[in-house]
């Protein structure tokens, strides 16, 4: 995969207009499609298997207008004498000629005689009624009213399903995100190339949402969810792979070189991350509802859309870009150097590899990170039980959370559902708004003992109002109506169902409407929600122990993923239905969690936190492999890694944060829920709870059974086959992190042994050093912290741990040959240049992108030893 990847990103690099030109093509060719043959997204309530269910089944078969959608239309004056008969009348007589409509309801009357309201029933889905057209023609037909100065508020699905997007979250989160990759790069290019990839990608993927709307249900969600998602693991895929660009333009590799093999290393990451993100999307299909169907399939659409953009879009902008990715400062240095090099060497002078004259190196400064690093792996136990508490004080909400699907009642005051919700609730009742339909099989139940059913649930506390029977003209169903005492959103409406339920309905009469059917479906997620908590817990660990080769890694990751999921919950608990932030939001009251929110987050985050978790742990994993120190490679990794985790976050951070400015609550709740996970996932978590952990666990780690480490297949994933294929080949000089090789003197092509470090560069070149020199590179190479790691002798003669994985490596190298000559490209010659450097040598770690010149006496410490 490291070879296809990178003889795509050099490709790609070398003719980058190609590839611009067909990404293009493919865009405007999906948004005419779209714009074409595209389909609107609505929100499907069927739960097959419930209680609810039944009676919605035998309504939608004996009552024709109960199958389509509906329209509540609500008339308001300031006193009774505006309603002039005349004017309802003409209202009700124009309802009834709207589009697809079956029926309008005659009137209902307020108890005080000012607000009026209609109910019309149409013949098809909401879906196929044109969405605001279909609105718009509910608001011509009242026009009447309003221009009798009536308040005319429409609710009903009409306007509760109407998707609005003004595109403020997606353009706020679009924002800072270039801000803060401005400060990362220090240049527009190499921050626009980032925001380009995910705009192409989010395009790509929303018109395939749209043309999969057109076929099959798709929730109102759905394209936002997407949006979130595609948003930020594009720019973040795209970050890493430009990060590793920049880190090889700044060791002296040609602009087509550094794009191959940035993509051969961090694109294998960009590639297992959005796999990750896409295992843990299928867990939604545990549900059981097609709505979570939908949803886990366009948003692993559009994450799909956006990695593939990224590892062919990316090296295509950085050929263009040239040297014009790095800082000015670097770019002047880097151009000179190029200017001013003899013909025929493989990288500019001063490659970051260190492995260049004998000048002695300027000690690197010792970071923010690195120093925080070194605290915490020198204190390990209280700095975990410290992130333990915190945590769990985060969490601790969420043994209050009440979940309930998203209705109008929880909607922003300044929509017309909202308004019409509100004038239902003070004109008629607040359970008017959310009726309970008894669905009566008459072949079980006969008509004659209606009446006595209708007076038994009359009787019941919670209940405000029967309604007559309607017998359904086929004879065998009838439909009776139940105004409860309280709102649906309300516990005690839940109650009423569940008391209906057990102690009142003979056989054959089923509870159906909008809270009975959100009733259900709260339940049945919170069921479900251990399911998919099950499988994608399952499939993580599975994959990190294959991809890391460690159960403890693996299932510790999980659990760190398990708290920061539940302090997000916890915080969005406190947030909404606490209402500790509703005013902040834009809400006037406090509103349960969404009953979507649990499972949506739970996949989503989980899949997002790999991320983070695979980036810190390679890193890690691979000092230890090179050095055996299980402490120092854990201070080493997280200081690496540290702010390209930050920065990633960071720009998460913002684009979920800006969706919480969304006006529809689901989508405020999973924006401040994700923003709030990503903040404690890149802070508490990585920066504190995993290096702690690591520290006191040590060398257990590591631990694999023999017989697992021969059963689990071996996957690159950061392209380390590649990068220690490559190691060791003529042009700028590098140490080779990855396993050692025999001895062998440097040919035409400077060709050292299998992962070792050759440093001749075509005519001139030395021959590769000795195994027992590439040994000590590999554990005293210049690391992160700017210190030299040699282990001694006692420490190199440990468990063979690393010596065993050394080993494993030099056997799996295949894609080189055994003689350390890399992949080709014919149409490359740059490939044939040397690693790049420690920090280029399998890893998909980007380390810092620094904004100092490089220095032509910068070498590697491994040389002064």
């Amino acid at each position: 995969m490291s070879r296809l990847l990178y003889r795509i990103g050099a490709a790609a690099a070398t003719r980058p207009w190609r590839v611009v030109g067909i990404w293009l093509a493919v865009l405007v060719a999906a948004l005419g499609l779209a714009a074409g043959s595209g389909g609107q997204p609505r929100d499907d309530y069927d739960a097959p298997g419930t209680a609810s269910q039944v009676g919605t089944d035998l309504l939608r078969q004996s009552f024709p207008t109960l199958a389509g959608a509906d329209a509540r239309v609500v008339l308001h004056g300031t006193n009774k004498a505006q309603l002039d008969p005349a004017i309802l009348a003409s209202v009700g007589a124009r309802l009834g000629r709207v589009p697809s409509a079956i029926v309008a309801s005659p009137p209902e009357l307020s108890r005080d005689g000012d607000t009026a309201l209609f109910t019309v029933h149409y013949s098809k889905p909401v879906t196929q009624l044109g969405g605001r057209d279909a609105l718009d023609a509910v608001y011509a037909a009242a026009a009447p009213a309003s221009d009798a100065g009536l308040q005319v508020e429409i609710g009903g699905q009409i306007s509760e399903n109407l998707q609005s997007v003004d595109g403020r979250a997606e353009a706020i989160g679009v924002g800072v995100a270039l801000l803060i990759l401005l400060i990362a790069f220090g240049s527009v290019i190499a921050a626009g190339v980032p925001i380009a990839v995910a705009m192409i990608g989010l395009g790509v993927g929303a018109s395939g949402i749209t043309l999969i709307a057109a076929t099959m249900t798709v929730s109102t969600i759905a394209p936002t969810l997407a949006s979130m998602v595609g948003i930020g693991v594009g720019i973040d895929y795209a970050l890493l792979l430009v990060t590793r660009h920049v880190e090889g333009l700044r060791s002296g590799l040609s602009v087509a070189e550094a794009a191959g093999r940035a993509n051969a290393t961090a694109g294998m990451s960009v590639v297992f991350a959005g796999l990750t993100v896409i295992v843990s999307l299928t867990g939604l299909r545990l549900v059981g509802l097609n709505t979570y169907v939908t949803t886990a399939f366009t948003t692993a659409s559009v994450v799909i859309a956006v990695v593939a953009v990224a590892v062919t879009l990316v090296p295509a902008l950085c050929g263009l870009a040239d040297l014009r990715v790095l800082r000015r400062r670097a770019h002047a240095e880097l151009f000179v150097a190029r200017s001013t090099r003899p013909a025929g060497t493989g990288s500019a002078p001063g490659a970051d590899s260190g492995t260049g004259s004998d000048a002695t190196p300027a000690t690197p400064k010792r970071t923010l990170t690195a120093r925080w690093a070194a605290s915490i792996g020198a204190r390990p136990r209280p700095w975990a039980l410290a992130a333990l508490i915190f945590l769990l004080a985060l969490g601790a909400p969420v043994l209050t959370m009440r979940t309930w699907p998203q209705d109008a009642g929880s909607a922003p005051t300044d929509v017309t559902q909202r308004r019409a919700y509100d004038l239902i609730s003070a004109e008629y009742g607040p359970g008017e708004n959310g009726p309970l339909l008894l669905a009566v099989d008459l072949r079980q139940l006969p008509a004659p003992e209606l009446p006595g059913l209708v007076a038994k649930v009359a009787a019941v506390p919670g209940v405000t109002a029967v309604e007559p029977p309607v017998i359904a003209p086929s004879g065998e169903a009838a439909v009776i109506s139940v105004v409860p005492t309280t709102g649906p959103s309300d516990k005690a409406a839940s109650d009423l169902v569940a008391r209906l339920r057990t102690d009142v309905l003979p056989p054959g009469v089923s509870i159906t409407g909008t809270t009975a059917i959100f009733a259900d479906l709260s339940r049945l997620l919170s069921e479900r929600l251990w399911w998919v908590v099950g499988f994608v817990v399952g499939m993580s660990v599975l994959l990190l122990t294959v991809v890391f080769r460690s159960p403890v890694v693996a299932i510790k990751a999980a659990v760190m993923n398990l708290l920061s999921i539940a302090a997000a919950y916890g915080v969005v608990t406190a947030v909404f239905q606490w209402g500790w932030g509703t005013d902040l939001l834009g809400l006037p009251h406090s509103v349960p969690m969404s009953s979507w929110l649990p499972v949506l987050m739970f996949t989503v985050l989980f899949g997002l936190s790999m991320d983070y978790e695979v980036f810190l742990l390679s890193r890690i994993r691979e000092d230890w492999v090179a050095t055996g120190d299980p402490h120092g490679s854990i201070v080493r990794g997280l200081a690496s890694t540290g702010r390209v985790i930050t920065s990633a976050a960071l720009i998460m951070i913002a684009v979920f944060s800006g969706f919480a400015l969304d006006p529809d609550v689901t989508v405020k709740m999973v924006g401040v829920g994700m923003a709030v996970a990503v903040l404690v996932d890149a802070t508490v978590i990585r920066m504190v709870l995993v290096p702690a952990t690591m520290a006191l666990l040590g060398r257990a780690n590591w631990w694999l059974p023999r017989w697992v480490d021969v059963l689990l297949p071996r996957v690159d994933i950061h392209g380390e086959r590649f990068a220690s294929a490559t190691t060791g080949l003529g042009g700028a000089s590098g140490s080779g992190s990855g396993s050692t090789g025999p001895s062998r003197s440097g040919g035409p092509n400077g060709s050292g042994g299998s992962g070792g470090s050759g440093n001749s560069g075509g005519p001139g070149g030395r021959p590769g050093r000795s195994a027992k020199s590439d040994k000590l590179a590999a554990g005293g190479g210049s690391t992160a912290l700017g210190t030299a790691v040699t282990p001694s002798k006692s420490e190199s003669s440990r468990k063979a741990g690393p010596a065993r994985e050394r080993a494993t490596a030099r056997e799996t190298a295949t894609d080189g040959g055994d003689d350390g000559d890399g992949p080709t490209d014919p149409g490359t010659t740059d490939h044939l240049q040397g690693s790049s450097g420690s920090a280029m040598a399998g890893s998909g770690i980007p380390a810092q992108v620094s904004s100092e010149p490089v220095d032509p006496g910068v070498k590697g410490r491994e040389l002064q030893r």
